[in-house]
């Protein structure tokens, strides 16, 4: 008995016509379009900076601070306000970029100069400063936080095992140091009334105390570790695919890592040294930014250096309204805000 098949369906032009696309593919918006919207977002958080304060202030009185010398504003909008978001920028800029870089070398999504220590270094030095020779200023600060980022990077890349760290060791040996070097600052603190006068504020993390003066001090150390992050940007890339695959792309990987190491010792140090050891802002921006960008760190490291200021701006700006008459320090506000957004990064995770 013959064998017989199902006739094979025949696809006419209705058939065809009746079909549904298929849906187009999602792009992600280009990187160009991310660092311009990012640098509107910054324009406009850095207005809401000198025009919000705890001293409530109409646009029109702002103005007249801002251009008249004559003015009873001037001193508000130029000894304070400025400054402040001067200084919000920089320091913002320094923590976003040495955050990308510290996950990048690392290979640890949940890499952060706060998480892994490195903050707590520089306080630690600068507490020490405080406490046994007197200074009192971000100019004599910021070299000791310079040694004590840079110690702490050291330690933490070698405790972890070097060449042959995982991101599990550098995590455990990054919280490890920062617990004992934090119980030194407050040990250091509680045992020193003058030591507990000067850096109540700085220890929380503020931008309350900015001058121009202490602007003036850092933003040469965060210029330099931008340059140094830049220039390296795509040996790191070459980097971050092995060291047999850089060496193979040209890139010097002993080379490239001591670069980035040099370039977070400098945007850490100067950032802390002027605002105090600030969580978060380098843990969460390079996240944000990646979903616009894509991992190129030649588009990523700029787009850090635009959105972190942002998000510090934002928050020291949020910290006033909330805190009047009075204001929260921002160094409270990014760990209220960052806390549960860097829950929910690890669950994802």
């Amino acid at each position: 008995m013959p064998c017989r098949f199902p006739p094979e369906p025949t696809l006419s032009v209705t058939t065809l016509a009746a079909a549904p696309a298929p849906a187009p593919p999602t792009r992600r918006a280009g990187p160009a379009a991310a660092l311009a919207a990012g640098l509107l977002l910054l324009l406009v958080v850095a207005v809401l900076s000198i025009a919000v304060g705890a001293r409530p202030l109409s646009p029109t009185e702002v103005w007249h601070g801002l251009v008249s010398a004559a003015s009873p504003e001037h001193a508000v909008v130029h000894r304070m306000r400025l400054p402040r978001t001067l200084l919000g920028l920089v320091a913002g800029a320094a923590l976003g970029v040495a955050g990308a870089l510290m996950q990048t070398l690392t290979r640890n999504p949940l890499a952060d100069p706060g998480l892994l220590g490195i903050n707590a270094g520089a306080a630690a030095a600068v507490a020490s400063a405080t406490a046994l020779l007197g200074v009192g200023t971000a100019g004599g600060w910021i070299w000791f936080a310079l040694l004590g980022a840079a110690t702490v990077t050291v330690g933490v890349y070698a405790v972890g095992g070097g060449r042959q760290a995982t991101p599990d060791r550098l995590a455990l040996a990054g919280a490890a140091l920062n617990a004992v070097l934090y119980s030194y600052v407050s040990a250091v603190m509680l045992l020193n009334s003058a030591s507990l006068d000067r850096l109540r504020f700085w220890t929380v993390g503020s931008l309350a105390n900015a001058e121009f003066a202490t602007l003036r001090t850092v933003a040469p150390f965060v210029l330099a570790g931008l340059l140094v992050a830049l220039a390296g940007a795509r040996s790191l890339n070459a980097l971050a695919l092995g060291d047999d695959t850089a060496r193979a792309l040209g890139a010097r990987p002993a080379l490239v890592r001591g670069g980035t190491i040099a370039a977070i010792t400098l945007l850490c140090g100067a950032a802390t040294a002027a605002c105090g050891p600030i969580v978060f802002v380098g843990l969460l921006v390079p996240h944000l930014v990646r979903v616009l960008t894509g991992p190129d760190l030649r588009w990523l490291l700029p787009a850090c250096a635009l959105y972190a200021p942002v998000l510090l701006l934002g928050a020291d700006v949020l910290g006033r309204v909330l805190g009047r008459p009075g204001e929260l320090q921002v160094g409270l506000v990014t760990a209220v805000l960052g806390g549960p957004l860097f829950l929910r990064l690890v669950a994802r995770r």
